[in-house]
C-alpha cells in the first residue's frame, strides 16, 4: 500500500516537471554581415619633375682677337675734386648721358662686386682713384671678355689726367678687317665724348643736350598683292 502511494506521489511530481521541459524552438535571424568597404585604389605616385632646359652657353671663341682702346683727357681740377665729381660707379649715366639712368642692383656703389644696370656691369677692381668693370657672360652669346677701366692721375696739384681704357675680343664683329676697324673707331668716338663730358662736369660746366639718335630704318613694305 505504501509503495502505491509513493508511486502516485512521484507521478504527480514528475508530471509538472515534464511540462516545464517543453521548449519552443524559435528561429533567430542571423546577424547581418558588416558592409564591405569599397576598395579605393592607392593614389598614383607624383609625376617626376620636368628635366631642366639645356642652357645654350658659349663662353669663349676659338681664335679671339683682343683689342685695347686707350683714351685720355686733361682736366683743370685737383684729382680729389675730379674723382668726387665723376668717379662714382653710377656717375656713368650723367657723363655718358644715358636717358634711363643708372641703378646699383647688387652690392654698394664703389665696392668690388657692385652691379649697375648699365650693361649689367660688375665692378671687379678698384683703387683710390680708379675702377675696372666687366660685362657678364650671356646665354647664347660668345663671351668677348669686355673690360673697361676708368682712372684719374694727378699731373700736379691743380691738374688731373683722366684715362679710359677698353679691352675686348674684336673678332666677334662680323665682316672683314675694315668692318672691325670701323667698330673700334665708332666705340672710341663714343667714349671720347664721355671723357669730354667728364671734363665739362668736373670743371663746373653743364652738358649740352645729347645728339639725337639716328632714326631706325623703316621696315620694308609688303609686296603688293596682284589683282585677280
Amino acid at each position: 500500500m505504501k509503495q502505491a502511494v509513493r508511486a502516485m506521489v512521484c507521478a504527480a511530481l514528475v508530471a509538472p516537471l515534464s511540462a516545464c521541459l517543453i521548449v519552443h524552438e524559435e528561429k533567430v535571424p542571423a546577424a547581418a554581415a558588416p558592409p564591405v568597404a569599397a576598395l579605393t585604389p592607392p593614389p598614383a605616385p607624383p609625376a617626376p619633375p620636368p628635366e631642366p632646359a639645356v642652357r645654350a652657353r658659349i663662353e669663349s671663341v676659338a681664335s679671339p682677337s683682343y683689342v685695347s682702346i686707350p683714351m685720355e683727357i686733361t682736366i683743370n681740377k685737383p684729382i680729389k675734386d675730379v674723382w668726387a665729381r665723376i668717379g662714382k660707379y653710377c656717375d656713368i649715366s650723367e657723363w655718358f648721358q644715358i636717358a634711363t639712368g643708372c641703378t646699383i642692383t647688387s652690392g654698394k656703389d664703389g665696392e668690388i662686386g657692385a652691379v649697375r644696370t648699365v650693361g649689367s656691369e660688375i665692378l671687379v677692381g678698384k683703387t683710390e682713384y680708379s675702377y675696372t668693370y666687366t660685362q657678364p657672360v650671356r646665354d647664347g652669346r660668345p663671351y668677348n671678355l669686355y673690360h673697361g677701366t676708368l682712372e684719374a692721375r694727378a699731373i700736379n696739384a691743380k691738374t688731373t689726367k683722366m684715362l679710359y681704357t677698353l679691352v675686348y675680343d674684336n673678332s666677334l664683329v662680323p665682316g672683314d678687317q675694315a668692318a672691325k676697324d670701323a667698330e673700334v673707331a665708332g666705340r672710341r668716338t663714343r667714349f671720347e665724348q664721355g671723357l669730354k663730358n667728364m671734363k665739362i662736369l668736373a670743371e663746373g660746366g653743364t652738358l649740352p643736350p645729347p645728339p639725337p639718335r639716328p632714326a631706325a630704318a623703316p621696315a620694308p613694305a609688303a609686296p603688293a598683292t596682284p589683282r585677280q
